[in-house]
């Protein structure tokens, strides 16, 4: 799992460390509550956020709910009496796969390829400012990981709070799934789904398409479904 801080270029060095030290309590907080150990984990310092690296026996559920949750309700909390340039607004990304760690605990694999390209992404980066002053906390999952944890009884991984997303960074391209609270296409109101039951609705996607030409970003809900034009000149 990847995160981030995002917008955190241009405060400073005092307030960058300042809002690193809060996310980096915030993480080991949420951790704690969802009785996840820090110390099983593996921890890059990546200057605006953090990578974190579970061992294969975690379950992969483990790693979304209730940390998600928990750890946007501690970030809300923050920015209710931060001002303005200690306010945080976190991006993350889920993705899971070998990976090989070098005896001096160095890790390296082409999953950290993948969750580099799911954090910058743009359907990623529109969760994250979602709503009045954007969103404390905006997750994003790979296909991978959102088949083997999404829709299988687990608690809070329920398919209607997730919103599928078609990825586009570079030569990256794959389907993802968004998560973030207050989400307008997600979860459903009325779903009579029941939990564990194997069925899945169709799935509410957010579309990223690549233009030649033009500029700016073009945001159209309909019957639920938010659509998202993005021209990526990158």
């Amino acid at each position: 799992m990847a995160c981030d801080i995002a917008s955190s270029a241009g405060r400073g060095e005092r307030r960058l460390q300042e809002i690193r030290n809060v996310l980096r309590s915030a993480l080991a907080d949420a951790l704690g509550a969802a009785d996840l150990d820090a110390r099983d984990f593996i921890r890059v310092d990546t200057g605006d956020g953090f990578l974190l690296v579970a061992q294969a026996e975690l379950p992969k559920a483990g790693l979304l709910f209730p940390l998600f949750p928990d750890l946007n309700a501690r970030i809300r909390a923050h920015n209710r009496h931060a001002g303005a340039d200690t306010r945080l607004r976190v991006r993350a990304a889920v993705h899971a796969g070998e990976i090989r760690i070098d005896p001096d605990g160095t890790v390296s694999g082409t999953p950290f390829e993948t969750v580099a390209r799911l954090l910058d992404s743009a359907p990623l980066r529109h969760a994250t400012a979602a709503g009045t002053g954007g969103t404390p906390l905006a997750a994003i999952l790979s296909q991978h990981v959102y088949e083997e944890t999404v829709g299988h009884g687990h608690e809070g991984l329920d398919a209607d709070s997730f919103t599928a997303a078609d990825v586009r960074v570079k030569e990256y391209a794959a389907r993802a799934w968004l998560w973030y609270p207050g989400s307008p296409i997600g979860p459903r109101a009325g779903s009579r789904r029941e939990s564990g039951s194997g069925e899945r609705p169709a799935p509410r996607t957010v579309e990223q398409l690549v233009r030649a030409t033009g500029h700016g970003t073009v945001f159209a809900v309909h019957r639920g479904d938010q659509h998202i034009r993005h021209n990526d000149r990158g």
